[in-house]
């Protein structure tokens, strides 16, 4: 790899970043919290001044103006580089309001990754601009900080490519304009107009100006922190309705949400694949969920209905957010919930989890298997819609599955025995891996934190959350060694 260029691209990023920590300065000069204004302060001179260093301490940057020739192993370690150090700036501000500095990490980290999972306690006794901060930070990461700069830097107009698919890995390499840069920003259009439309239908529906413009930011980026300890419990029907359709397309393909929009036709969502089997999993769950609520826990009809779909939604979405604490739900149901956390949302979206697509390459695959034992000397292709999916997409699929649930296994291994909980082990594990925050006990669950958890299990769960937004390649890549050779 050539260090120049990684330094050069690193740079800008970071410097880039620190303009984003003036937006909660704007939030306390409004509210007159003039205390909050140092910790982002100096978070920005932070991120600038390791800007400023690193372009610096280079050979041969400053004679750098593009990177349009930037190679995909550079692409990943960027990224990754970008992301840590950007979930280290959002942990800055914390660590000034009486947070210990691990809980702080665990916050920022949880916010830039869109996890949700929180180490706040059950008062949130904090300044609004600080928790402007963890909701906007997850609205920041749930599309990309990369994505975001891409679509508004003219030095990665072209080099974007390479950042763009290592920030957003998937099965496939999808974009639908010929420039990478009009399609970041095409994907910013449609996930900050969505954002708009959410705050203000459910501010007109009631729900107050500062609250609905957090609860929108984590509604559209799947994340789920709320400037509310209650979350969504005790709002009402409308706006519970509202949030849930939000939630649901914050799970949905940004790609595919842009040729719905531009073609004003709505029924090509149906026509793809992946979405269709979204929407079908989603549907009977939250319908099997609902009629467990009304058997098992003697909901009404209609609150059934209610809760079954927005709380099926927000962890289908890895939003997080809930209407009731479902940690005290019948084992029915929160096992119902535990199988949406596991499906997760579709590729390209704002959601985590393992993703749609790849449940139905798996599937595909071990139809094929089968097929094969029948008809041997047969030949088959494996489609998702019109697409025909190459071999290495499959093997890709295959290996990233695999590793998906190994990192699952391990960390649930380590915690289970720092903790002495299965519960926290397994369930933590799925939730932060899959970037969807609250768990399902009462420790962790919807009304819970992770506060009280050991350090090193707050550790692990941070690596957890920042492999399972990057969706673990480009986090893998950093163990090679072969990675590590430099050059200018």
């Amino acid at each position: 790899m050539r260090l120049n260029y990684l330094a050069y691209t690193f740079s800008l990023v970071m410097k880039y970043f620190s303009i984003v920590l003036f937006f909660p300065v704007i939030i306390a000069l409004w509210y007159k919290e003039y205390a909050s204004i140092p910790p982002f302060i100096i978070a920005m001179a932070t991120a600038i001044i390791l800007a400023v260093v690193v372009k610096n301490s280079v050979s041969g940057v400053k004679n750098i103006k593009s990177v349009n020739d930037i190679k995909k192993s550079e692409g990943l370690t960027v990224v990754t580089f970008s992301w840590f150090f950007a979930g280290l700036f959002a942990s800055i501000p914390y660590m000034f309001m009486d947070i210990t500095p691990i809980n702080a990490f665990f916050e920022g980290f949880s916010g830039i990754t869109a996890t949700g999972a929180t180490a706040f306690q059950s008062t949130f006794a904090y300044p609004h601009a600080l928790l402007f901060w963890r909701s906007f930070t997850q609205w920041l990461g749930g599309m990309g900080i990369i994505v975001l700069f891409i679509a508004v830097l003219p030095q990665l107009a072209i080099a974007g490519r390479q950042l763009f698919f290592a920030e957003a890995p998937g099965p496939t390499e999808e974009k639908f304009t010929p420039r990478i840069k009009s399609t970041a920003a095409a994907l910013w259009k449609i996930y900050a107009g969505l954002t708009l439309l959410c705050f203000i239908l459910i501010t007109n529906m009631g729900m107050g100006i500062f609250e609905g413009l957090c609860t929108s930011f984590s509604a559209m980026s799947g994340g789920g922190f709320s400037p509310n300890p209650n979350s969504l419990i005790g709002q009402g029907h409308n706006i519970l309705w509202t949030v849930t359709f939000f939630m649901f397309f914050a799970g949905v393909s940004f790609n595919l949400q842009h040729s719905a929009w531009t073609r004003f036709n709505p029924l090509v969502l149906f026509k793809n694949e992946e979405f269709k089997t979204y929407f079908s999993v989603v549907v009977i769950i939250a319908l099997l969920l609902s009629f467990s609520l009304f058997a098992n826990m003697h909901y009404t009809f209609f609150d059934s209905l209610v809760h079954a779909f927005f709380n099926t939604i927000s962890l289908v979405s890895s939003t997080g957010f809930c209407s009731v604490d479902f940690a005290k739900w019948d084992y029915t149901s929160k096992i119902l919930l535990f199988a949406v956390m596991l499906f997760g949302s579709c590729a390209a979206s704002a959601g985590g989890g393992l993703k749609v697509t790849r449940w139905l390459l798996i599937f595909k695959i071990m139809k094929l298997e089968m097929m094969k034992i029948l008809h041997p000397r047969a030949v088959y292709n494996i489609k998702i819609g019109n697409y025909t999916v190459p071999k290495e997409i499959l093997y890709q699929t295959l290996m990233f599955v695999s590793f998906y649930f190994a990192f699952i296994i391990l960390s649930a291994f380590l915690v289970a025995i720092i903790e002495k909980n299965t519960v926290i082990a397994v369930v933590g594990s799925v939730a932060s891996v899959g970037n969807i925050g609250p768990g399902l006990g009462q420790v962790i669950g919807p009304m819970g934190s992770f506060a009280d958890l050991s350090v090193w299990t707050k550790i692990i769960f941070i690596i957890d959350m920042l492999a399972g937004r990057l969706e673990l390649i480009p986090f893998l890549v950093l163990f090679q060694k072969d990675l590590w050779s430099f050059k200018n």
